[in-house]
Protein backbone atom coordinates (compact mmCIF):
# COMPACT_ATOMS: atom_id res chain seq x y z
CA UNK A 1 0.00 0.00 0.00
CA UNK A 2 1.03 3.45 -0.66
CA UNK A 3 1.37 6.16 1.90
CA UNK A 4 -1.30 7.79 0.62
CA UNK A 5 -3.03 4.68 1.05
CA UNK A 6 -4.68 4.94 -2.11
CA UNK A 7 -2.94 1.59 -4.39
CA UNK A 8 -6.55 1.28 -5.75
CA UNK A 9 -6.48 5.02 -7.43
CA UNK A 10 -2.85 3.96 -9.20
CA UNK A 11 -4.34 1.36 -10.82
CA UNK A 12 -3.98 1.79 -14.11
CA UNK A 13 -5.60 -0.30 -17.31
CA UNK A 14 -3.27 -1.01 -20.46
CA UNK A 15 -4.70 -1.06 -23.78
CA UNK A 16 -3.33 -2.30 -27.02
CA UNK A 17 -1.59 0.59 -28.31
CA UNK A 18 -3.91 3.22 -26.13
CA UNK A 19 -3.34 5.24 -23.33
CA UNK A 20 -3.13 4.14 -19.88
CA UNK A 21 -6.47 4.73 -18.01
CA UNK A 22 -5.83 5.78 -14.77
CA UNK A 23 -8.40 5.17 -12.00
CA UNK A 24 -9.17 7.93 -9.15
CA UNK A 25 -11.05 7.64 -6.09
CA UNK A 26 -14.01 10.43 -5.72
CA UNK A 27 -11.47 11.84 -2.77
CA UNK A 28 -8.59 12.00 -4.34
CA UNK A 29 -6.67 15.16 -4.70
CA UNK A 30 -3.08 15.94 -5.51
CA UNK A 31 -1.29 16.27 -3.16
CA UNK A 32 2.52 17.59 -2.01
CA UNK A 33 3.83 14.28 -0.83
CA UNK A 34 3.80 12.54 -4.43
CA UNK A 35 5.54 13.21 -6.96
CA UNK A 36 4.76 16.22 -8.96
CA UNK A 37 2.33 15.63 -12.23
CA UNK A 38 2.15 12.26 -12.18
CA UNK A 39 -0.16 10.22 -13.57
CA UNK A 40 -2.90 10.06 -11.15
CA UNK A 41 -2.34 14.35 -10.59
CA UNK A 42 -2.64 14.86 -14.55
CA UNK A 43 -5.43 13.28 -14.73
CA UNK A 44 -7.25 14.49 -11.76
CA UNK A 45 -6.47 18.01 -13.38
CA UNK A 46 -7.50 17.21 -16.92
CA UNK A 47 -11.04 15.50 -15.34
CA UNK A 48 -11.44 19.01 -13.51
CA UNK A 49 -10.76 20.78 -16.35
CA UNK A 50 -13.09 18.88 -18.57
CA UNK A 51 -15.85 19.45 -15.28
CA UNK A 52 -15.37 23.07 -15.65
CA UNK A 53 -15.42 23.52 -19.48
CA UNK A 54 -18.90 21.11 -19.47
CA UNK A 55 -20.01 23.59 -16.94
CA UNK A 56 -19.13 26.48 -18.84
CA UNK A 57 -20.86 25.20 -21.92
CA UNK A 58 -24.10 24.21 -20.39
CA UNK A 59 -24.77 27.55 -19.10
CA UNK A 60 -23.98 29.17 -22.37
CA UNK A 61 -26.79 26.89 -24.00
CA UNK A 62 -28.73 28.29 -21.26
CA UNK A 63 -28.06 31.78 -21.90
CA UNK A 64 -28.52 31.52 -25.67
CA UNK A 65 -31.70 30.07 -24.92
CA UNK A 66 -32.96 32.49 -22.74
CA UNK A 67 -31.58 35.27 -25.01
CA UNK A 68 -33.52 33.77 -27.78
CA UNK A 69 -37.28 33.26 -25.45
CA UNK A 70 -36.47 36.95 -23.90
CA UNK A 71 -36.86 39.05 -26.86
CA UNK A 72 -39.79 40.78 -26.47
CA UNK A 73 -41.53 44.32 -26.88
CA UNK A 74 -41.47 46.09 -23.46
CA UNK A 75 -43.14 49.58 -23.98
CA UNK A 76 -42.03 50.94 -21.08
CA UNK A 77 -39.06 52.65 -21.74
CA UNK A 78 -36.60 52.27 -18.19
CA UNK A 79 -37.87 48.66 -18.40
CA UNK A 80 -36.90 48.19 -21.60
CA UNK A 81 -33.34 49.94 -21.11
CA UNK A 82 -33.39 47.65 -17.70
CA UNK A 83 -33.61 44.63 -19.82
CA UNK A 84 -31.26 45.80 -22.34
CA UNK A 85 -28.77 46.39 -19.57
CA UNK A 86 -29.08 43.07 -18.05
CA UNK A 87 -28.95 41.53 -21.23
CA UNK A 88 -25.36 43.39 -22.30
CA UNK A 89 -24.50 41.77 -18.59
CA UNK A 90 -25.25 38.37 -19.23
CA UNK A 91 -23.29 38.76 -23.00
CA UNK A 92 -20.23 40.50 -21.15
CA UNK A 93 -20.07 37.40 -18.80
CA UNK A 94 -20.42 35.04 -21.94
CA UNK A 95 -17.93 36.19 -23.47
CA UNK A 96 -15.82 36.35 -20.55
CA UNK A 97 -16.29 32.26 -20.06
CA UNK A 98 -15.72 31.92 -23.63
CA UNK A 99 -12.58 32.91 -23.43
CA UNK A 100 -12.42 31.16 -20.22
CA UNK A 101 -13.42 27.46 -22.26
CA UNK A 102 -10.32 28.72 -24.82
CA UNK A 103 -7.69 28.51 -21.40
CA UNK A 104 -9.36 25.33 -20.62
CA UNK A 105 -8.44 24.26 -23.74
CA UNK A 106 -4.62 25.12 -24.23
CA UNK A 107 -4.01 23.97 -20.58
CA UNK A 108 -6.02 20.44 -21.72
CA UNK A 109 -3.67 20.52 -24.46
CA UNK A 110 -0.30 21.33 -22.04
CA UNK A 111 -1.31 18.02 -20.34
CA UNK A 112 -0.64 15.84 -23.48
CA UNK A 113 2.23 17.45 -24.42
CA UNK A 114 3.51 17.48 -20.90
CA UNK A 115 4.30 21.13 -20.20
CA UNK A 116 1.21 21.70 -17.47
CA UNK A 117 2.30 22.34 -14.13
CA UNK A 118 4.98 24.20 -15.41
CA UNK A 119 5.66 28.21 -15.51
CA UNK A 120 5.99 29.12 -19.02
CA UNK A 121 8.67 31.88 -17.72
CA UNK A 122 10.61 30.12 -15.61
CA UNK A 123 10.00 26.18 -16.24
CA UNK A 124 9.14 25.84 -12.52
CA UNK A 125 6.87 23.89 -11.17
CA UNK A 126 3.75 25.86 -10.13
CA UNK A 127 2.45 25.15 -6.98
CA UNK A 128 -0.05 22.58 -6.33
CA UNK A 129 -2.35 25.31 -4.39
CA UNK A 130 -2.11 27.75 -7.72
CA UNK A 131 -2.96 25.29 -9.93
CA UNK A 132 -5.62 23.76 -7.75
CA UNK A 133 -7.07 26.92 -7.29
CA UNK A 134 -6.87 28.09 -11.20
CA UNK A 135 -5.85 25.28 -13.20
CA UNK A 136 -5.34 27.18 -16.40
CA UNK A 137 -2.86 29.17 -15.15
CA UNK A 138 0.84 29.33 -16.67
CA UNK A 139 2.59 31.03 -14.59
CA UNK A 140 4.21 30.21 -11.13
CA UNK A 141 2.92 33.19 -8.11
CA UNK A 142 6.34 35.05 -8.34
CA UNK A 143 6.75 34.80 -12.12
CA UNK A 144 3.04 36.49 -11.94
CA UNK A 145 3.48 38.92 -9.52
CA UNK A 146 6.59 40.21 -11.67
CA UNK A 147 4.31 40.25 -14.84
CA UNK A 148 1.62 42.43 -12.92
CA UNK A 149 4.51 44.76 -11.67
CA UNK A 150 5.68 44.83 -15.15
CA UNK A 151 2.12 45.78 -16.44
CA UNK A 152 1.32 48.30 -13.39
CA UNK A 153 4.99 50.22 -14.54
CA UNK A 154 4.01 50.45 -18.23
CA UNK A 155 0.21 51.70 -17.44
CA UNK A 156 1.74 54.40 -14.73
CA UNK A 157 4.17 55.79 -17.53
Amino acid sequence: MSETGNDTDAATKKGSGMKAEVFLSDDYRPAEDEPFMNERQLEWFRRELNRQKNELLSESKTTIAGLQDGTRNIPDIADRASEETDRALELRIRDRQRKLVAKIDAALRRIEEGDFGYCKDTGEPISLKRLVARPTTTLSLEAQERHERREKVHRDD
